[in-house]
């Protein structure tokens, strides 16, 4: 069944995968890892595996029975495009949104040189949205990866921030959203990195959404920036 999300910028979490691998910085603390230790433990059958890299071809269809459009974060407890998922199986999950065409699908994932090997054998209808997650200078060459695909609807998840990211290109880019690290152990975010990349959203024309300060108590930290709540979303494309 689905899950009514607590994150800001989506209404509705679908994991068809679940389970991970650690690939890069940000990874250190992985909320998904954290929470599948929990549900493992409360026994919810889904998580039965741990974080061990896990398809659920009986939730594919869950889309379909959902009337009332939501905005729905695919695979926030893994990534669809692991190199682990089979070829056919993210085929499948993409019949699935395409037909779902109430909803809007938020793809969202570190991966995107392997959705390129794919790019072509997918049907980007206008409501699935692909984001890649840059957390530091490191990582940037995932944006040029994220610009190749034929996905209609682009956008970075700069979260957990972990660097600063001057001087993004942001050409072609629908959305931008920051945040920082929460729970234990989380890593500090400086305001200036949140606002020299609002600013560039700004001088860009690209709607930016500030997620969170984050820290080990986020909600005292709250998503205020320069006293203003940032909730920017993209404008839906049509073909």
């Amino acid at each position: 069944m689905s899950t009514q999300s607590s994150i800001e910028w989506t209404d509705t979490t679908w994991n068809p995968v679940t389970g991970c691998t650690k690939i890069s910085d940000s990874c250190k603390h992985c909320y998904a890892e954290r929470m599948t230790t929990r549900l493992q433990a409360m026994g919810v059958e889904k998580y039965q595996n741990g974080f061990e890299f896990t398809v659920h071809e009986s939730v594919l269809e869950e889309p379909l029975r959902w009337k009332k459009p939501r905005l729905v974060f695919v695979n926030s407890m893994s990534d669809l495009f692991h190199e682990a998922v089979p070829t056919a199986f993210i085929e499948s999950v993409f019949r699935i949104m395409n037909r779902a065409s109430q909803h809007t699908f938020q793809v969202l994932t570190k991966r995107p040189a392997h959705v390129m090997e794919l790019d072509d054998r997918l049907i980007w209808t206008p409501n699935i949205w692909l984001g890649t997650s840059i957390e530091s200078k490191e990582w940037t060459d995932r944006l040029a990866k994220l610009k190749e695909s034929n996905a209609l609807t682009k956008f970075l998840s700069l979260e957990p921030l972990l660097g600063p990211l001057p001087g993004l290109d942001l050409a072609g880019i629908d959305w931008v959203i920051v945040g920082g690290e929460s729970g234990p152990g989380a890593r500090l975010m400086k305001a200036d990195w949140v606002r020299d990349i609002r600013d560039n959203c700004l001088r860009s024309g690209v709607p930016f959404f500030f997620k969170q300060w984050g820290g080990v108590f986020k909600k005292q930290t709250g998503r205020v920036l320069d006293k203003k709540t940032w909730d920017q979303m993209p404008a839906f494309k049509t073909i």
